[in-house]
């Protein structure tokens, strides 16, 4: 038989459940319960360019940081700054006045001009290495073949070039002077037959068997040497084979990035062909 409770039995700790209140009636009907509107999407604020370039068109340096920008993916928000150069606002930043320039905070002064030292610096800061590999011995042949190019062949281009695009002879120069059309003619003729020699050299030294300066993809001294050649056109200097075909490669592996800057150079050379032969 079960045992009757003791009086010293412990009452049960949880008590009964409190009762809800019925609610009284309103009267009032309740409101049909509507579907809620969908919340809106945020509109994210555009992404500032990563690089803010003022650049010439019809310019191997220009030409040169416009491919370079597009082929690495760099965000990049373009300004042309034909008849703005020697403005005083212009040369507040840059009293070089040379273009292309970019603008960037990170750097000491806010703003750097040379294309070579422009790929470069924006190859380290975004770490495109495939333009510009980290390895020191690969980037030394990188950095000798663009300075090789700056020093020797670009000089011997623009002596042969600028009388035909309409470009100023730099001072000093036989066609910055007062000298006869013909000793012109002569000089600029003189450059264009030393032209031969250190392009035979990014052939056969820089490339060395190679599709390219920089391997398999193209460096920043391959843009760099890319757009040089293309000035040549305005002068018909007949390129050796093997420029073609590299020139042809870069731009079949580069794409648009190439294409859309070489097209402004290219036009511009037609145009001044086209005056000097009306």
């Amino acid at each position: 038989m079960a045992k009757a409770a003791t009086k010293g039995t412990k009452k049960a700790a949880a008590k009964p459940a409190v009762k809800a209140k019925a609610a009284k009636p309103s009267g009032k009907t309740a409101p049909k319960a509507t579907a809620k509107a969908a919340p809106k999407a945020k509109t994210r604020p555009a992404k500032k360019p990563t690089v803010k370039l003022s650049m010439l068109r019809p310019s191997v340096n220009n030409m040169t940081v416009r491919v370079f920008t597009r082929a690495a993916g760099l965000d990049h928000a373009e300004t042309d700054a034909w008849g703005q150069t020697r403005t005083a606002e212009f040369l507040a930043r840059n009293p070089a006045h040379l273009t292309p320039m970019i603008e960037d905070k990170g750097l000491p002064r806010g703003v750097l001009w040379e294309s070579c030292a422009i790929m470069q610096y924006l190859a380290n800061k975004h770490g495109l290495d495939k333009f510009y590999p980290k390895a020191p011995a690969k980037r030394a042949m990188i950095d000798s073949a663009m300075f090789y190019l700056v020093g020797t062949l670009y000089p011997y281009v623009a002596r042969a070039t600028y009388p035909a695009l309409g470009f100023p002879q730099y001072a000093g120069e036989v066609g910055h002077s007062d000298a006869q059309p013909e000793k012109k003619s002569e000089a600029q003729q003189a450059a264009a037959a030393a032209i031969a020699e250190p392009l035979e050299v990014f052939h056969s030294f820089f490339r060395d068997g190679k599709p390219f300066i920089g391997g398999n993809n193209p460096s920043i001294a391959d843009i760099r040497l890319a757009a040089t050649l293309e000035f040549l056109a305005v002068i018909d200097y007949a390129l050796p084979g093997w420029a073609k075909d590299y020139m042809a490669a870069i731009e079949k592996k580069l794409g648009k990035a190439y294409a859309e800057p070489a097209s402004d150079v290219r036009g511009y050379i037609a145009h001044m062909k086209a005056q000097a032969g009306a």
